[in-house]
């Protein structure tokens, strides 16, 4: 009899995941993993939408049912799972099904739209019940953790100043464009590097990246309890004017818990974030994935390692959901206190468009030269936006991306560079066309004069007549104005691959 009367106590919650909750948005036109949790063995049935499906929980407690795909709907419908024992039964109210996007990366991905330009009159025009972002909290993990803990929210002046900018300006296009509810999943985290993104496994294949991983691990290992404190007690929470403000206002300033340390400790370890923060997502259906994310991975001596990151991180992620997702991301904006490896994670970005499905939005014109986290989100979103219309659903925009370094030729003493993505025709707003430079083989760079012919750009300078390479833009925070007919900016590009630094004097 007591083994009778304590097996209910201790019965596993019947439940969802997290990311299934109210007002949530199902992906359209996909298969739909749904799973949770409940005791091992337990037979459960999941409806939504006149479907019903059964699962048995496995020997861990976790079930898994897979809807049908359907077609998008704003219809506020409900989401059960029901247990074989009838006093077990969960619910999910306001589900809409409609276009799903991860946005992920850190701190520009994070800032909110209560950051962005223009917040009041945004948050005035916020009334949008069809768009719907999910915020995963910041979690880290030494190994992929089954759960992640956020919940969705309905945009609305009172709720869009907390939603990320970036996010939230490109589902808006999409939501206008596209007459569909959107999904916003943010998982993202301030200054956070992209090793962190990355799971161990593709980390550790990659023969580039092996090494980093291998030296960086050990800081993301748990903690323990005595070393956790030991950091802890070097590890103050304010600066001295910070404490004189707290302490004249009598607030407390304690040292950093042992759970902020392990936090900051797995926030910049490699694989860390992708174990507390992706991992526990997969394999919720999603259209694709914007990423905005660099800035950290730009110290002295280390942004030339982000050429084979970047890849890989999308590889890895579209290997994980099991199909080639679309991804997008903004390359490194306009911003002067960077340094040299800053052009260097720009490059990279723009060379991982090598892969399929891809898309960059160059952000060289809406920076701000003093603040690395410019205002001007709603530029960011309109372009990855375009993107997405363009390419991923096959609708009639004006560009997917601005002028992409497509090929160069050396004609005697000038140098003539082609562009792909041109649409509208080559133009340099504001003026006489800036921002290049030339170089012979002694390798020293001159400022270029440079002049539009069609789809080409020819480079020259009068005291070099035997030049050999060309850049574009080639500074953390350039002078350069080509765009293309679509009001799109040029990416920044260089076609010689000499060892940097080897910035001459007129380009610093």
């Amino acid at each position: 009899m007591l083994l009778a009367l304590a097996s209910p106590l201790q019965a596993a919650e019947l439940k969802f995941a997290a990311v299934f909750s109210d007002h949530m948005v199902l992906q359209r036109e996909k298969l739909l993993p749904i799973w949770g949790w409940a005791d091992s063995n337990e037979r459960v049935t999941v409806k939504f939408a006149g479907q019903k499906i059964t699962a048995t929980a496995d020997t861990h407690g976790k079930w898994l049912v897979k809807l049908d795909p359907m077609p998008a709907s704003a219809e506020a419908r409900t989401l059960v799972v029901q247990s074989e024992m009838p006093e077990r039964k969960i619910e999910v109210a306001d589900v809409l099904v409609g276009e799903v996007w991860l946005g992920s990366g850190q701190s520009n991905m994070v800032r909110p739209v209560a950051d962005a330009m223009n917040f009041e009159k945004e948050q005035a025009a916020a009334n949008l019940p069809a768009i719907r972002m999910f915020r995963v909290e910041n979690a880290g993990g030494a190994i992929q953790q089954a759960e992640a803990r956020g919940q969705w929210s309905v945009c609305s002046p009172e709720t869009v100043g907390s939603y990320s900018a970036t996010l939230f300006f490109f589902g808006r296009e999409l939501n206008a464009a596209l007459g569909v509810p959107v999904g916003l999943i943010n998982s993202s985290v301030n200054s956070s590097p992209i090793e962190a993104w990355i799971g161990a496994e593709s980390q550790t294949q990659a023969p580039e990246m092996k090494a980093n991983f291998d030296g960086r691990t050990n800081s993301g290992a748990p903690l323990e309890k005595d070393q956790a404190k030991a950091r802890s007690e070097k590890e103050p929470t304010r600066s001295k004017e910070q404490k004189t403000q707290a302490g004249e206002a009598n607030r407390p300033t304690p040292d950093m818990s042992l759970n902020q340390v392990r936090w900051r400790t797995l926030r910049f370890a490699p694989s860390g974030l992708f174990n507390g923060m992706i991992a526990p997502l997969i394999p919720y259906a999603i259209r694709g994935v914007v990423w905005y994310q660099g800035e950290r991975n730009t110290r002295p001596g280390t942004g030339s390692l982000y050429q084979y990151q970047l890849p890989v991180l999308v590889s890895d992620w579209r290997s994980r959901w099991g199909e080639e997702l679309p991804f997008a991301w903004v390359q490194l904006p306009n911003y002067n206190p960077a340094g040299e490896d800053w052009m260097l994670v720009r490059e990279a970005q723009l060379k991982t468009l090598r892969l399929p499905h891809t898309g960059m939005i160059v952000t060289v014109d809406i920076g701000e030269s003093n603040d690395v986290h410019p205002k001007n989100k709603q530029d960011v979103g309109r372009r990855l936006a375009l993107w997405a219309l363009g390419e991923v659903y096959n609708q009639k925009v004006t560009a997917t991306s601005g002028p992409l370094l497509k090929a160069h030729e050396i004609h005697g003493p000038e140098i003539v560079v082609s562009f792909t993505h041109t649409e509208g025709g080559l133009l340099a707003r504001g003026g006489a066309l800036m921002g290049f430079f030339i170089a012979g083989e002694d390798r020293q760079w001159k400022p270029a004069q440079a002049r539009i012919e069609g789809e080409q750009v020819v480079v020259s300078n009068v005291q070099e007549k035997k030049p050999v390479a060309v850049r574009y833009a080639w500074k953390p925070d350039p002078q350069c104005n080509l765009y293309n007919g679509a009001g799109l900016p040029a990416s920044p590009f260089r076609t010689d691959d000499w060892p940097m630094p080897s910035l001459g004097p007129n380009q610093k």
